[in-house]
């Protein structure tokens, strides 16, 4: 793909993104959910779009592999997937949902989750376009050739810097939707160490935490990352894995 033809493909995804948002934005107003037909015009119209925008999203990644953007392209695509996905549901759940109480009760619940899902959806999918746009004038700008070129350390020190301080940003957006959407989770996985350590373990792997919380592995990673950069829990490396404690729990004397 040529670069002035992935320029475009990334042009167009931001402009798909913010025709979205501004469907999206329906779904926030008052008693929306009291008027189905209405209610399942707009999912209509915005599962349309997901669907075109995953398919620009795949279109992107598959250029993005020719000139390295590979790992912005995919968060970009795995986004996009998970809308299309969580659209699917509300809009399965709609169908039954004057059969009954409880399946009334089933589609309010989807539709929440919707809600939630899209705040974190909107800012990793708009970071991630941001960031493909970014690297596409670059290129545009000074040819691939230039870009392998060697930067001086002290420029490539200080994007190293922006770029940990953007991860942990990040981290910090999920766990705070944790917190916001399913707060149990969160006690789970603190419970989880505390009864680990109880037990003699000291550093605990998130497989652990899993076993004893219930709370899926990745996911239980994620809160223990926002719990590590909150202060509550600490963190090193064991064999390339990380691994955690509550802070002031035991004395870390080297043994793990």
């Amino acid at each position: 793909m040529e670069i002035s033809e992935f320029k475009k493909r990334v042009s167009k995804a931001d402009e798909l993104h913010q025709e979205f948002g501004k469907k999206f934005s329906k779904l926030f107003e008052p008693g929306i959910t009291s008027d189905i037909e209405a209610l399942k015009d707009i999912l209509h119209e915005l599962y349309a779009l997901a669907d075109e925008k995953f398919g620009t999203s795949s279109q992107i990644y598959k250029g993005a592999l020719m000139y390295g953007l590979e790992r912005d392209a995919k968060e970009l695509q795995k986004n996009e997937h998970q809308m299309k996905f969580r659209l699917e549901e509300v809009l399965s759940a709609l169908t039954s949902a004057l059969e009954s109480y409880s399946e009334r009760a089933k589609f309010n619940l989807t539709f929440q989750r919707l809600l939630q899902f899209y705040r974190v959806y909107d800012y990793s999918a708009h970071q991630a376009i941001q960031k493909l746009s970014a690297e596409v004038e670059g290129l545009v700008l000074i040819g691939k050739s230039e870009k392998e070129k060697k930067l001086p350390s002290g420029i490539l020190d200080r994007i190293q810097k922006v770029e940990e301080l953007e991860k942990d940003f990040n981290k910090l957006v999920k766990f705070t939707y944790y917190l916001y959407a399913s707060p149990s989770w969160v006690h789970k996985v603190e419970e989880a160490l505390r009864e680990w350590h109880s037990m003699g373990l000291l550093w605990v792997e998130a497989r652990n935490v899993e076993k004893k919380s219930g709370v899926e592995r990745d996911k239980a990673r994620e809160i223990l990352e926002g719990l590590t950069l909150i202060g509550l829990v600490q963190k090193k490396m064991r064999g390339g894995e990380g691994v955690y404690k509550l802070r002031g729990f035991g004395e870390d004397k080297g043994n793990i």
